[in-house]
Protein backbone atom coordinates (compact mmCIF):
# COMPACT_ATOMS: atom_id res chain seq x y z
CA UNK A 1 0.00 0.00 0.00
CA UNK A 2 1.10 3.12 -1.17
CA UNK A 3 0.35 6.83 1.07
CA UNK A 4 0.20 10.09 -0.80
CA UNK A 5 4.14 10.71 0.77
CA UNK A 6 4.92 8.07 -1.76
CA UNK A 7 5.97 5.77 0.94
CA UNK A 8 5.11 2.06 1.71
CA UNK A 9 2.84 1.55 4.95
CA UNK A 10 5.16 1.30 7.66
CA UNK A 11 8.57 2.76 6.71
CA UNK A 12 8.93 6.00 8.37
CA UNK A 13 6.89 8.69 6.63
CA UNK A 14 8.06 11.82 4.70
CA UNK A 15 5.93 14.70 4.68
CA UNK A 16 5.36 18.67 3.48
CA UNK A 17 5.47 21.04 6.47
CA UNK A 18 4.73 24.75 6.53
CA UNK A 19 8.10 26.77 7.74
CA UNK A 20 6.31 30.61 7.31
CA UNK A 21 3.40 32.70 7.09
CA UNK A 22 0.67 31.20 4.66
CA UNK A 23 2.42 28.49 3.56
CA UNK A 24 3.89 29.63 0.67
CA UNK A 25 6.99 27.34 0.31
CA UNK A 26 6.53 23.64 1.96
CA UNK A 27 9.31 21.66 2.85
CA UNK A 28 9.41 18.08 3.01
CA UNK A 29 10.98 16.47 6.34
CA UNK A 30 11.79 12.79 6.88
CA UNK A 31 11.00 11.13 10.29
CA UNK A 32 13.70 8.39 10.89
CA UNK A 33 12.42 5.14 12.02
CA UNK A 34 12.61 5.74 15.86
CA UNK A 35 10.99 9.03 16.01
CA UNK A 36 8.09 7.33 14.15
CA UNK A 37 7.70 4.68 15.91
CA UNK A 38 7.73 6.88 18.91
CA UNK A 39 4.51 7.99 17.58
CA UNK A 40 2.74 5.09 16.90
CA UNK A 41 3.02 4.23 20.37
CA UNK A 42 1.06 6.98 21.58
CA UNK A 43 -2.07 5.35 20.20
CA UNK A 44 -3.05 1.72 21.61
CA UNK A 45 -5.68 -0.36 20.54
CA UNK A 46 -8.89 0.01 22.03
CA UNK A 47 -8.57 3.40 23.93
CA UNK A 48 -11.75 5.32 23.77
CA UNK A 49 -12.16 8.21 21.65
CA UNK A 50 -11.03 10.93 24.68
CA UNK A 51 -7.93 9.36 25.16
CA UNK A 52 -7.05 9.43 21.53
CA UNK A 53 -8.04 13.10 21.65
CA UNK A 54 -5.28 13.18 23.80
CA UNK A 55 -2.68 11.07 22.25
CA UNK A 56 -3.66 13.27 18.80
CA UNK A 57 -2.26 16.63 20.82
CA UNK A 58 0.62 14.07 21.91
CA UNK A 59 1.54 13.30 18.68
CA UNK A 60 1.25 16.98 16.80
CA UNK A 61 3.05 18.67 19.78
CA UNK A 62 6.00 15.75 18.64
CA UNK A 63 5.76 16.18 15.38
CA UNK A 64 5.87 19.92 15.45
CA UNK A 65 8.73 19.64 17.96
CA UNK A 66 10.36 17.16 15.12
CA UNK A 67 9.61 19.10 12.49
CA UNK A 68 11.08 22.19 14.34
CA UNK A 69 14.41 20.94 14.56
CA UNK A 70 14.27 19.91 10.82
CA UNK A 71 13.23 23.50 9.68
CA UNK A 72 13.88 25.81 12.20
CA UNK A 73 10.03 26.30 13.29
CA UNK A 74 11.31 25.49 16.26
CA UNK A 75 11.17 29.25 16.90
CA UNK A 76 7.49 29.64 16.33
CA UNK A 77 5.75 31.41 18.98
CA UNK A 78 2.39 31.40 20.40
CA UNK A 79 -0.41 33.47 18.23
CA UNK A 80 1.42 35.65 15.92
CA UNK A 81 3.78 37.21 18.64
CA UNK A 82 6.55 36.75 16.48
CA UNK A 83 7.01 38.97 13.13
CA UNK A 84 6.42 37.44 10.01
CA UNK A 85 9.39 37.85 8.25
CA UNK A 86 11.15 36.19 11.88
CA UNK A 87 12.45 32.60 10.40
CA UNK A 88 10.23 29.72 11.29
CA UNK A 89 7.39 32.29 12.38
CA UNK A 90 3.94 30.71 12.20
CA UNK A 91 0.34 31.91 11.35
CA UNK A 92 -2.92 30.42 11.84
CA UNK A 93 -3.05 29.23 8.11
CA UNK A 94 0.59 27.61 7.96
CA UNK A 95 -0.56 26.18 11.80
CA UNK A 96 -3.47 24.44 10.20
CA UNK A 97 -2.30 23.47 7.63
CA UNK A 98 1.02 21.66 9.40
CA UNK A 99 -2.10 19.91 11.59
CA UNK A 100 -4.26 19.07 9.37
CA UNK A 101 -1.08 17.30 7.94
CA UNK A 102 -0.17 15.84 10.59
CA UNK A 103 -3.61 14.35 11.00
CA UNK A 104 -4.23 12.54 7.59
CA UNK A 105 -0.91 11.23 8.29
CA UNK A 106 -1.84 9.44 11.43
CA UNK A 107 -5.10 8.73 9.50
CA UNK A 108 -3.58 6.92 6.69
CA UNK A 109 -1.00 5.19 9.13
CA UNK A 110 -4.01 3.44 10.60
CA UNK A 111 -3.48 5.20 14.25
CA UNK A 112 -7.13 7.48 14.08
CA UNK A 113 -9.82 4.63 14.70
CA UNK A 114 -12.00 6.83 16.55
CA UNK A 115 -11.69 10.05 14.63
CA UNK A 116 -11.90 11.08 11.10
CA UNK A 117 -9.94 14.17 9.64
CA UNK A 118 -12.09 16.91 7.45
CA UNK A 119 -11.53 19.76 6.11
CA UNK A 120 -10.10 22.75 7.48
CA UNK A 121 -12.07 25.05 8.70
CA UNK A 122 -11.99 29.06 9.32
CA UNK A 123 -14.20 31.47 11.05
CA UNK A 124 -14.37 35.46 10.34
CA UNK A 125 -15.75 36.70 13.20
CA UNK A 126 -15.04 40.60 12.25
CA UNK A 127 -13.96 41.38 9.23
CA UNK A 128 -10.15 41.19 9.15
CA UNK A 129 -10.22 38.63 11.79
CA UNK A 130 -9.43 35.17 10.09
CA UNK A 131 -8.57 32.09 11.54
CA UNK A 132 -8.14 28.79 10.38
CA UNK A 133 -7.98 25.66 12.11
CA UNK A 134 -7.55 21.35 11.54
CA UNK A 135 -10.54 19.46 12.29
CA UNK A 136 -11.62 16.07 13.58
CA UNK A 137 -14.91 13.97 14.19
CA UNK A 138 -15.73 11.28 16.60
CA UNK A 139 -16.88 8.10 14.49
CA UNK A 140 -19.82 7.12 17.38
CA UNK A 141 -20.92 10.42 17.89
CA UNK A 142 -20.43 12.63 14.99
CA UNK A 143 -18.91 15.52 17.42
CA UNK A 144 -16.56 17.88 15.13
CA UNK A 145 -13.65 19.67 17.06
CA UNK A 146 -11.11 22.27 16.01
CA UNK A 147 -7.80 21.37 16.33
CA UNK A 148 -5.68 24.44 16.88
CA UNK A 149 -2.23 24.43 17.58
CA UNK A 150 -1.36 28.66 16.60
CA UNK A 151 -2.62 29.68 20.06
CA UNK A 152 0.74 27.92 21.60
CA UNK A 153 4.55 28.11 20.32
CA UNK A 154 6.17 25.24 18.93
CA UNK A 155 6.12 21.69 20.22
CA UNK A 156 2.92 22.31 22.62
CA UNK A 157 -0.32 20.27 22.50
CA UNK A 158 -2.84 21.89 20.20
CA UNK A 159 -5.97 22.68 21.93
CA UNK A 160 -9.00 20.20 21.03
CA UNK A 161 -12.43 22.18 21.77
CA UNK A 162 -15.48 21.28 20.28
CA UNK A 163 -15.94 22.84 16.43
CA UNK A 164 -19.11 25.58 17.63
CA UNK A 165 -17.68 26.87 20.28
CA UNK A 166 -14.45 27.32 18.41
CA UNK A 167 -16.42 29.10 15.64
CA UNK A 168 -18.17 31.50 18.48
CA UNK A 169 -14.30 32.46 19.33
CA UNK A 170 -14.56 30.91 22.35
CA UNK A 171 -10.73 31.59 23.07
CA UNK A 172 -9.42 27.73 24.79
CA UNK A 173 -7.29 27.78 28.02
CA UNK A 174 -4.90 25.29 28.80
CA UNK A 175 -6.87 24.32 32.26
CA UNK A 176 -10.18 24.51 30.36
CA UNK A 177 -9.94 22.83 27.25
CA UNK A 178 -12.02 19.95 26.94
CA UNK A 179 -10.98 16.88 25.04
CA UNK A 180 -14.17 14.97 26.01
CA UNK A 181 -16.23 17.94 24.77
CA UNK A 182 -18.09 17.87 28.03
CA UNK A 183 -16.24 20.15 29.99
CA UNK A 184 -14.01 17.11 30.62
CA UNK A 185 -10.40 18.56 31.71
CA UNK A 186 -7.73 17.90 28.88
CA UNK A 187 -5.88 15.26 30.48
CA UNK A 188 -9.12 13.15 31.35
CA UNK A 189 -10.53 10.73 29.60
CA UNK A 190 -14.10 9.69 29.55
CA UNK A 191 -15.69 6.74 29.70
CA UNK A 192 -16.53 6.43 25.81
Amino acid sequence: MLLWWGLAAGAPPSLPVCTEYNCDHPVTIRLSADDWHGIERLFPAGQPAAAERTAIRRAIARLETLAGALTGTWRDRPRNEGDPADPGQLDCVAESINSHTYLELLAQRGLLRRHRVLPRESRNPWLFDFHWTAVIQELDSGRRYAVDSWYLANGEPPYIQPLESWRRGIEPAAETTTIAGDGTPAGATDAD
